[in-house]
């Protein structure tokens, strides 16, 4: 019997202005409804508060609290989107610190009409506290304004996130889109940390006395700025959009970046109006970013918010989930969590792992702490996004009912890279024996002081590629980003040229490419590399990923010869000697992409240890291999 399975080797991867009902002062019922109103388009409510600034002594972010209910009838969702202070409604563009203007974000999942109420609150601390009774005053105004809008099919195509709906931790190893049904395979970069340290945003982190030669120009990437391009006000931010169109232009689907690193590597990156205020937001900066995410999201880049890493995973509460880290939360949620491709990472090589913090200046953050602040991202993301964490101290505090996250960020510590497959699927294994498997990326493959680096030094990338972006992709991980290593030019903290590293992003594409066009059985597919007789355990041998009696891939880093047990057949063919199962054999090129090609075996039947015969050899633009 021909079953059609399929085995296959790698080798060597309107505006509209909207008249609200209220029972309050008519003078507070306009509010602007703006956004493209279709479905996983962001839907903006601009509401005319009360007028204050970012320094007012009476604390405008702190002492105000802005949320924002939606009701679909048809399906009975209902989605509580915290709002937040926006000062002139334009102050990405005007630098303004102060105004009227307070605004909330929604992404709506479904067509048809959404109503929704405006809850305002005024009072001490009233952002950051959970009571919504009456011991909460109500902040006047807007409070309590009602109102519907009507949602349309979404009309997008190609790589815009608005074609593909948001992006949802479903309970598996891989994320999926809510309006296609598909899964998601990244591969983009980790690096620069520093990313948002851009010299075109407003603050004066630039000039502040705090590793003021870190800020970075995007120089080399405005070329890759397009006219009708992303900019603000003086021109500014041409060279950070051209780096994330380059990215895009790779075929790359997701970045990185840490949002405060105030006592971190670099220290230019945070939302404060200044280095030592942590209870006061800068909203031209904070909208400039927007408008960086807002152009990446429509060019289908996911965003990694790294919001602490090692050095200041104590700073704002020592490590706990106090007032200034759950107002830090609400204010990165309120302004992109309506970004449909995103995860929250609580904190980089987190908790308390080194033999010397005498250079820290802020206490390790504990698993009782981690799960405080993961409960109240969860409580506070009304889409509950994917939400990770870094390892320093491992994950098993972390799992299953212990904590709200769902995957891990996995970092390595070999220059070769010859630890991601192992430790991708020892996390997917642990995580999975708790009842909740997490998805989980290799976001820091190999070393701080090499991991991937230039093309220059080293075109062919062999390890990264082998070992280090297929090695976790055929562990069952569901991507990968790439770290610079300080050693090497362009590095973590100094890369402006992300095309230092052209060459292996071109393999990155490759990879994600075979995953996102051969549709395999990825859920049901796990690392068996025992099943290979190239996989040596003491050694960085060949990987195998697979659903038995079904579908294998296999990775032969090197070519050559290798046998691959197939074992018995399933129960229901052990009776039936006429029953013989038929695979076919396919090779993939991991360097040039393209097709799957026939090699001289074209198919494999039975069952029990196979030869594969010779690796297929392949002529590339390098050489042979």
């Amino acid at each position: 019997m021909k079953k059609g399975l399929f085995l296959v080797f790698l080798i060597s991867v309107f505006i509209v202005k909207v008249i609200a009902q209220s029972p309050g002062n008519s003078a507070t019922r306009n509010l602007k409804v703006s956004g493209e109103l279709k479905k996983w388009h962001t839907v903006t409510l601009t509401f005319e508060g009360p007028e204050v600034s970012e320094t007012d002594e009476y604390n405008s972010f702190l002492n105000y609290r802005l949320n924002v209910t939606f009701f679909h009838p048809k399906t009975g969702k209902v989605y509580t989107v915290p709002g937040y202070y926006a000062a002139d409604g334009n102050a990405g563009m005007t630098s303004a610190t102060s105004g009227n203007k307070w605004r909330a974000h929604f992404t709506p999942d479904e067509i048809g009409d959404w109503q929704y109420k405006v809850d305002f609150k005024k009072g001490k601390w009233a952002a950051i506290r959970s009571r919504t009774d009456e011991r909460v005053p109500t902040g006047g105004y807007m409070d309590g304004i009602t109102g519907k809008f009507a949602i349309a099919p979404t009309d997008k195509t190609g790589r815009d996130f608005r074609a593909h709906g948001r992006l949802q931790y479903v309970g598996e190893r891989y994320l999926r889109f809510a309006e296609t049904g598909k899964y998601f395979y990244k591969c983009g970069s980790d690096a620069p940390e520093n990313f948002l340290s851009y010299y075109g945003f407003d603050g004066d982190f630039k000039t502040d006395g705090h590793k003021d030669d870190m800020v970075k120009t995007w120089g080399p990437h405005l070329k890759d700025w397009k006219p009708g391009d992303t900019q603000w006000s003086g021109g500014r931010g041409k060279e950070i959009i051209g780096a994330v169109n380059y990215l895009a232009s790779k075929g790359l689907n997701a970045f990185s970046f840490l949002t405060n690193n105030i006592e971190g590597d670099d220290q230019n990156v945070f939302p404060y109006i200044n280095y030592n205020t942590w209870d006061r937001f800068d909203c031209s900066k904070l909208d400039q970013w927007a408008m960086v995410f807002d152009h990446a999201q429509m060019l289908g880049l996911f965003l990694h918010f790294k919001t602490f890493e090692a050095e200041n995973q104590g700073l704002l509460d020592f490590g706990g989930n106090g007032g200034n880290t759950r107002l830090y939360y609400r204010e990165l949620i309120a302004r992109f969590g309506h970004h449909l491709a995103l995860n929250w990472n609580l904190c980089e090589e987190v908790g308390d792992w080194s033999r010397n913090f005498d250079g820290l200046k802020s206490m390790p953050s504990y698993p009782t702490e981690r799960r405080s602040v993961a409960q109240y991202i969860f409580d506070t993301d009304p889409y509950h996004h994917h939400m990770v964490i870094h390892n320093g101290d491992w994950f098993d505090s972390m799992y299953g009912d212990q904590s709200k996250l769902t995957g891990a960020s996995l970092q390595t510590n070999k220059s070769d890279f010859r630890r991601v497959n192992s430790l991708t699927k020892r996390v997917i294994d642990e995580s999975k024996a708790t009842g909740k498997v997490w998805a989980v990326a290799c976001d820091e493959p190999g070393d701080a002081s090499h991991a991937l680096i230039t093309d220059s030094e080293d075109p062919e990338h062999f390890n990264a590629r082998t070992n280090g972006l297929w090695g976790a992709m055929l562990a069952g991980g569901w991507g990968t980003e790439w770290y610079f290593g300080y050693k090497h030019p362009e590095s973590d903290l100094t890369c402006q040229d992300y095309r230092s590293r052209d060459l292996f992003w071109n393999m990155g594409k490759i990879c994600i490419d075979f995953f996102a066009k051969n549709e395999l059985p990825v859920t049901e597919m796990t690392s068996q590399n025992e099943l290979i007789s190239s996989f040596f355990p003491s050694q960085i041998g060949d990987f195998c990923f697979a659903k038995k009696q079904d579908t294998y891939v296999i990775l032969l880093k090197k070519g050559g010869e290798s046998y691959l047990d197939l074992g018995e057949p399933p129960g229901e063919y052990l009776d039936l000697k006429e029953t013989v199962a038929t695979y076919s054999v396919k090779w993939y090129d991991p360097r040039n992409g393209g097709a799957l090609q026939d090699g001289t075996i074209k198919s494999i039947e039975g069952d029990g240890l196979k030869s594969l015969g010779k690796a297929l050899i392949i002529r590339t633009r390098t050489g042979w291999f």
